[in-house]
């Protein structure tokens, strides 16, 4: 079998030098012959990425540092496939909102001084490869890239080296973190949204299928912040994040992947997050915490994005409400893919996804 396509920069070219080092390091450099030249790039990448992003502290550091956010943030929460980047896209069609786009959190390092130009000479307006939705530099993106690359563990790091053990697991929920590890995360998380409000002030909206886990910790950090959880039917949810996992793999994976474990890994993080949910909503205000399912978002977005600004306070519904038509009307004739559920993966989620199944009301699909 050879191997898929590889991009000639992986996004790992976003990461400083010291942080790319240390990740091939703990990993014993172990890259795959065929995958070693995309990985010498990442490596000038990563040069090029401290260098800017030494520039970018010394102008604006200072400026940074000073910057208050203005509203607390708002996190979307769920399971990969579930929904939260459809969600996370209507949240961002609020003029009054900003959020992390591709570029800054695929080059956290920099992104103040380098976007308008790499964004001029390389533009990208393409589609993922999992759903064929919409993808460019300017769309909204998971935050959780840039604390990876900002030099964070994370369990993305998994997707480099697929075939090592998973990586940083503990932070999926920062349970058992030491504390000053611990701390380190919260303040990066906190620099990354100050520089994010100081480009465009506005209520921040960010969106990590990992942050579902860390209510407790995101509260630390942002003790008014407000959540949206968003959750669909396993059924569709467990075969979803296997296809789309075995393609970032096979993209971004500086080793040709086996696929060993991933099944196995998939259905312990889906269990672990949604028990870290459970227990972290309890220490939310209601006010602040707002559920609601996949399914019922599509049959009806406008009412499923009025109930939420409602619910959290938000305000301002109605003069959102033309773009948010605007930008559904661009989207009818988009449908959902539909994965293979064979008998045997379908007795699996039974088992494993019970209490979600029970909890929200699903069924196994006909």
């Amino acid at each position: 079998m050879s191997d898929p396509a590889l991009p000639p920069l992986q996004i790992w070219g976003g990461y400083a030098l010291t942080g790319w080092l240390r990740l091939l390091a703990r990993n014993r450099f172990r890259v795959d012959r065929g995958r070693r030249a995309v990985a010498m790039r990442n490596t000038l990448g990563c040069a090029l990425s401290s260098v800017l992003g030494l520039f970018q502290r010394l102008i604006y550091g200072r400026r940074i540092a000073r910057t208050v956010l203005a509203e607390p943030p708002l996190f979307v929460l769920g399971h990969w496939r579930s929904g939260t980047t459809f969600l996370h896209d209507l949240l961002a069609l609020d003029p009054r909102h900003t959020f992390p786009t591709t570029y800054e959190c695929f080059m956290p390092h920099h992104f103040l001084l380098s976007e308008k130009f790499v964004k001029r000479r390389f533009p990208i307006n393409t589609h993922r490869q999992m759903d064929e939705v919409e993808w460019s530099w300017d769309t909204p993106q998971e935050d959780e890239w840039a604390l990876a690359l900002l030099g964070q563990p994370s369990p993305y790091l998994t997707i480099a080296f697929p075939n090592r053990p998973p990586q940083d697991a503990a932070y999926l929920d920062l349970d058992g973190v030491p504390h000053r590890h611990r701390e380190a995360w919260k303040q990066t998380l906190y620099r990354f949204a100050q520089v994010l409000a100081y480009k465009k002030p506005g209520r921040l909206v960010l969106k990590s299928p990992t942050h579902t886990a860390r209510l407790q910790v995101l509260r630390e950090v942002f003790p008014e912040a407000r959540f949206v959880h968003i959750v669909r039917n396993p059924y569709h949810v467990i075969p979803s994040t296997l296809t789309t996992f075995r393609l970032v793999y096979g993209s971004m994976a500086l080793q040709r992947p086996t696929f060993q474990g991933l099944e196995e890994l998939v259905f312990s993080t889906y269990e672990r997050m949604f028990r870290r949910l459970e227990e972290g909503r309890s220490l939310v205000d209601p006010a602040h915490f707002f559920e609601l399912r996949y399914e019922d978002l599509t049959r009806d977005p406008l009412a499923g994005v009025r109930a939420i600004y409602e619910h959290l306070g938000l305000g301002g519904f109605e003069a959102v409400r033309p773009r948010l038509e605007e930008y559904l009307g661009r989207l009818k004739d988009y449908h959902a893919g539909h994965h293979e559920l064979p008998a045997d993966l379908r007795a699996r989620i039974a088992e494993r996804c019970a209490a979600v199944i029970r909890r929200y009301g699903y069924a196994a699909p006909d």
